[in-house]
C-alpha cells in the first residue's frame, strides 16, 4: 500500500478546516454564541494559545513558541510517516489526522496571528473550551495513535 493516500487525508483535513474557518469568519460576530443544536453553539473565538485555548492569555512569547513547535512537529510527523512500514495503516491514519490538524492551525498562526475557534460544546452552564476542526483532528488522531500503539503490545 502506498503512503500518499494518508497525505491526501491530511490535505483534506486542512482544506475542510480552512473552509470552515473562512465561512465562520465571514458569517459570525466574534464572541457571540449562535445556537445550532441544544448543547452545541457556534461561537467565533480568536485563540492565541494552544488547543482548547491553553495558555491563551500568556503574552506574545507563546505565539512564536507554538508556531515553531507546530512547524517542527509537522516535519517530524512527515518523517515518521515516511519511515513507517506500509502496513502500519492505523498509525499512518492517526498521524495523517494529527498532521492535517497541526498544519490547519499553523496556517492560522502564520497568516492571522491567532487560531480561529468556533465549536462550542456545553452542558447547562459548563462550556468545554471552544475549538475547531483542526483541534478535533489532532485529538482524534492522538487518541487513535495511543490506543493503537497500546493495543499492538503483546502480553507475555
Amino acid at each position: 500500500m502506498k503512503k500518499w493516500p494518508f497525505f491526501i487525508i491530511s490535505l483534506l483535513v486542512i482544506v475542510l478546516d480552512q473552509i470552515a474557518k473562512y465561512i465562520v469568519l465571514r458569517s459570525l460576530a466574534p464572541y457571540v454564541s449562535y445556537e445550532f443544536l441544544p448543547s452545541f453553539n457556534f461561537t467565533l473565538v480568536y485563540n492565541t494559545g494552544a488547543a482548547f485555548s491553553f495558555l491563551s492569555g500568556a503574552g506574545d512569547w507563546h505565539k512564536w513558541f507554538f508556531t515553531i513547535f507546530s512547524s517542527i512537529m509537522s516535519m517530524a510527523i512527515i518523517v515518521w510517516m515516511i519511515r513507517l512500514p506500509n502496513l502500519a495503516r492505523k498509525q499512518l491514519f492517526s498521524l495523517s489526522l494529527i498532521l492535517g490538524g497541526a498544519i490547519g492551525n499553523l496556517i492560522d498562526r502564520v497568516c492571522i496571528d491567532h487560531v480561529v475557534d468556533f465549536i462550542d460544546i456545553y452542558y447547562k452552564n459548563y462550556h468545554w473550551p471552544v475549538f475547531n476542526i483542526a483541534d478535533s483532528a489532532i485529538t482524534l488522531g492522538a487518541i487513535m495513535l495511543f490506543l493503537g500503539l497500546n493495543s499492538s503490545k503483546t502480553v507475555a
